[in-house]
């Protein structure tokens, strides 16, 4: 029978031990410089230890300028307890923090261990977070963003990943490649939806495995509805009970099930069609995974005099070979109305993202 497990009285910081006991004095009680990150880390973790009721973030500002958001201690304490329960997280269980703990993402990671008394090992933001611990580390629970989990399975740690309990992805589109290789996993792997304003996230859908599914699914006591525009609505404890409307526009299959179909501020009006922007992303990175060219894309509009928005692709890397165009042409007239197919492709050397990684559309179009 396995022993229980020690609760921590301690976390692991870029690989130093730190007390919860000095943290709490935190600074006068540490004797060791900090950088700048840690010293951001250290400090949410104080004022969770004290007690403080109220906490500023920023957005990440993926579509839009990076806005401050206050969110109350009482919502972060829900959305740890709805995940912490779900994935039946509990004292002596250990985390893997790998996430910007400046953001939500990872900051409702510091707050799950601490709340669900979990093993914390934290680590400044890396492409292969693995390669900052101990090769002996084992974890139940971790978060990540795409490129992270690619690094990971591409430096070989997959049998580390499949002692978890389960893996959370989000913060950015997981692209065909990728999910071809989760295939390949035990541990469950789920894709997560959410934002600043939910605390992170408040539903979740299976990317492997006989459970994988296409649809999101909200976790309980979340309500899921829709406005006028189809786009998603959500309401429930970790709102602080106010109703948070979003630009994601889905196909509701029932007040708990969703599918994602795209955003609705990246609806492309050429020739008066309304086309989803990331409907033809879905095709278009499929279709250059299939013709041997796994690149990072997106689809948007622009300007058009005859048609008022023409949709383009915008292909990161060197322009592809005339015969691979026209192969990946084929591909999009096969699967797109007319009206989706692009007309122009963009090749740009290197994409524009935010400060968590997500690719920032709105400056990499600037920056043409």
């Amino acid at each position: 029978m396995a022993l229980p497990r020690t609760l921590p009285t301690s976390l692991l910081l870029n690989g130093r031990e730190i007390t919860y006991a000095a943290i709490q004095q935190y600074p006068a009680q540490l004797e060791v410089p900090v950088n700048g990150y840690e010293a951001k880390v250290l400090d949410f973790v104080r004022q969770w230890l004290t007690g403080t009721q109220e906490f500023s973030l920023t957005t990440s500002g993926s579509t839009g300028a990076p806005q401050a958001i206050t969110l109350r201690r009482r919502q972060l304490e829900a959305s740890a307890r709805r995940t912490g329960d779900f994935f039946d997280l509990g004292p002596g269980d250990r985390a893997l923090v790998c996430l910007n703990c400046e953001y939500i993402g990872g900051l409702m990671m510091l707050v799950r261990g601490l709340e669900r008394r979990l093993h914390l090992t934290i680590v400044e933001p890396h492409a292969d977070p693995f390669a900052h611990v101990a090769a002996t580390a084992e974890f139940d629970f971790a978060a990540f963003v795409p490129l992270q989990l690619q690094a990971v399975l591409a430096a070989g740690h997959g049998p580390r990943l499949n002692r978890m309990k389960a893996l959370l992805v989000g913060g950015a589109p997981v692209d065909t490649r990728l999910q071809q290789e989760l295939q390949r996993l035990d541990a469950p792997v789920y894709l997560t939806y959410g934002m600043t304003e939910t605390c992170s996230h408040v539903a979740l859908r299976r990317l492997n495995g006989p459970e994988a599914t296409t649809h999101f699914r909200v976790l309980t006591g979340i309500v899921a509805g829709q406005d006028e525009r189809h786009c998603l609505t959500l309401r429930g404890d970790v709102t602080d009970d106010q109703l948070v409307v979003t630009n994601d526009q889905v196909n509701l299959l029932d007040v708990h099930t969703f599918e994602w179909l795209g955003r609705a501020d990246f609806v492309i009006n050429s020739g008066g069609v309304k086309v989803p922007a990331e409907k033809v992303e879905l095709v278009l990175d499929v279709a250059l995974a299939e013709i041997g060219e796994s690149r990072r894309c997106f689809v948007a509009g622009q300007p058009d005099e005859r048609l008022g928005q023409a949709v383009t692709a915008f292909i990161e890397g060197p322009a592809l070979s005339s015969d691979r165009e026209q192969q990946l042409q084929g591909l999009l007239a096969q699967r797109l109305s007319r009206y989706e197919q692009p007309r122009h492709l963009r090749y740009v050397p290197a994409f524009q993202t935010t400060a968590t990684g997500k690719l920032n559309r709105l400056a990499t179009l600037r920056s043409l």
